[in-house]
C-alpha cells in the first residue's frame, strides 16, 4: 500500500486560526520553540509560530499565565491536551491517543509526537512569568515502512488520509481556547484531571497531580512522587540528533 506522504501544496495555505492569535511562519530549517521564546515578550498571548516541514508538524504558541509560575506550569496539561484532542479529531476510528507522562503523545501505542514548556529563566516559583511558550511536533511521516525495533509512528503511516499541518494546527488552538475556558471556570485542577483520563496507566498504580504539576504515582509499595520541572527539562520523547520525536 502507497504510504501517503504530504506533498508540498499541503503547506501553502497558512492556518486559519480563532480571534486573538496571531501566526509567524519560519521557513523549513527554524525552530518553533526557540523562536516563540525569543519573541515572546513582544509578541504577546495567542502568537504562534510555525514552521513549514513535511516530515514534523512543528509549532509553539505564547501564552501569558495570571498565576505564579509553579500553578502556571499546569498550563503545560491544557496545551497537551488540546494538542491529543486535535490528534484524535482527524485519526482513523477506534484507535488510543494517550500520553506518556509528561510531554510524550502516543498513538495506538507509537510514539507519534509530544510537548515542551518554556519560562523566563529569571522568574521565581512564587512569580507570575511574563510568559510561558508551549511548544509541540506531531511526526507528518517516518518517510519509510514500519522498521524492526521501531517504536516512533507517523501520521501518514497510521492512515491519517487528508490530514495537513494545516488542519493539525486549526484544530489545536480551537481546543486551545476550549481548555483556557474550562480552565477560567473550573479551575487547573480539573484541566490536570482531564489529562490524567489518558495517561498511558500501569494496572495497580493511582496517579494524581499535585498543585506544582508534579505526578504522585501511588501502589501497594508506598507514593512516588515525579517532579514536571525535571522531565520537561528531560523531554524524554524527542531526538536532539533528528529534531523530532524519537523513531
Amino acid at each position: 500500500m502507497p504510504v501517503n506522504v504530504p506533498r508540498p501544496d499541503d503547506l501553502r495555505r497558512e492556518p486559519v486560526l480563532p480571534p486573538g492569535f496571531s501566526l509567524v511562519t519560519l521557513r523549513e530549517a527554524g525552530d518553533a520553540f526557540a523562536h516563540a521564546q525569543a519573541i515572546a515578550a513582544e509578541a504577546g498571548a495567542a502568537t504562534l509560530v510555525w514552521v513549514r516541514r513535511f516530515d514534523i508538524v512543528e509549532f509553539a504558541v505564547v501564552l501569558e499565565p495570571d498565576a505564579v509560575l509553579g500553578e502556571a506550569r499546569l498550563a503545560h496539561y491544557l496545551a497537551m491536551n488540546a494538542l491529543a484532542d486535535a490528534l484524535a479529531v482527524h485519526c482513523p476510528p477506534e484507535r488510543p491517543v494517550l500520553f506518556r507522562w509528561p510531554d510524550a503523545l502516543i498513538y495506538d501505542h507509537g510514539l507519534i509526537g509530544g510537548g515542551r514548556l518554556a519560562w523566563p529563566q529569571d522568574c521565581g516559583e512564587g512569580d507570575v512569568p511574563d510568559w510561558l511558550v508551549f511548544g509541540a511536533m506531531l511526526r507528518a511521516t517516518t518517510m519509510a515502512p514500519f522498521a524492526l525495533g521501531q517504536t516512533g509512528v507517523g501520521m501518514a503511516e497510521e492512515g491519517f488520509e487528508e490530514v495537513d499541518a494545516v488542519d493539525l494546527i486549526e484544530s489545536f488552538a480551537r481546543h486551545l481556547m476550549l481548555g483556557v475556558t474550562h480552565w477560567q471556570s473550573d479551575g487547573p485542577k480539573a484541566v490536570a484531571r482531564r489529562w490524567l483520563d489518558r495517561l498511558d496507566k500501569v494496572v495497580g498504580i493511582r496517579h494524581g497531580i499535585e498543585a506544582n504539576g508534579d505526578l504522585i504515582a501511588t501502589s501497594q509499595s508506598g507514593a512516588e512522587r515525579r517532579s514536571l520541572v525535571d522531565a520537561l527539562g528531560r523531554a524524554d520523547w524527542l531526538d536532539r540528533d533528528s529534531g523530532g520525536p524519537k523513531l
